[in-house]
């Protein structure tokens, strides 16, 4: 099986979004993956956003990372949030039309933590079955996700103890006014974008693939 990503154009509501896509032949389920923010450097080649991506293709499935509006060769400007829920909705249709039945896991990464959760609240009210979501250092204090989020989908969140980035007391406060069950993952003595602490990031993912 080639491990290589294919570069493919979405067609987005602002036009174009540039993406890779790896097409697992005997996918054991679909991830798509949500960048950081897009006007602090965010694109789908962040490092936390490519260790991802490896672990979940070499868990065995079929991959989808692009960039937002405004960002690399995507087309359009900085959505305000909404705009890129809206880009992450059409990468999500992209990818379930290619792999229709097949279960879907949503990741994303700081910003893209929210569009990701949000993303699964949409699909999952629409009516499509998802196998989890994982939020890593989500920007909670900045990106309102309050009444947005799927109540049915496992949820991991992984949230960086000594994050410079994201307030890692807002997240804990956040985790706990939440409704819906879900696992709270602190990874100690880690910062936002997870320097050194790769390996562990990927031993944390790895056996919540389901």
């Amino acid at each position: 099986m080639s491990t290589r990503e294919n570069p493919v154009s979405i067609e987005g509501p602002s036009g174009a979004l540039e993406a890779l896509y790896l097409d697992h032949p005997d996918a054991r389920g679909v991830v798509i993956i949500c960048h950081p923010h897009p006007l602090l450097d965010g694109t789908m080649h962040n490092k936390v956003i490519s260790t991802l991506q490896r672990v979940v293709r070499d868990a065995g499935f079929s991959t989808l990372r692009f960039n937002f509006r405004g960002v690399g060769r995507s087309a359009g400007s900085y959505g305000e949030g909404a705009g890129e829920i809206d880009d992450a909705y059409a990468a999500a249709q992209w990818l379930l039309e290619r792999h229709p039945g097949v279960p879907l896991t949503v990741m994303g990464f700081s910003f893209g933590a929210c569009v990701a959760g949000c993303l699964a609240g949409r699909l999952e009210k629409e009516g499509q079955s998802l196998t989890r979501l994982f939020m890593l250092a989500p920007s909670v204090e900045r990106f309102d996700v309050e009444g947005k989020l799927p109540l049915r989908c496992p949820l991991t969140v992984i949230q960086p103890e000594a994050d410079e980035v994201v307030t890692p007391e807002k997240v804990y406060a956040w985790s706990e006014s939440l409704q819906q069950s879900h696992e709270l993952i602190k990874v100690p003595e880690c910062s936002h974008f997870f320097h050194g602490k790769l390996t562990d990031l990927k031993a944390l993912v790895q056996p919540r693939l389901d």
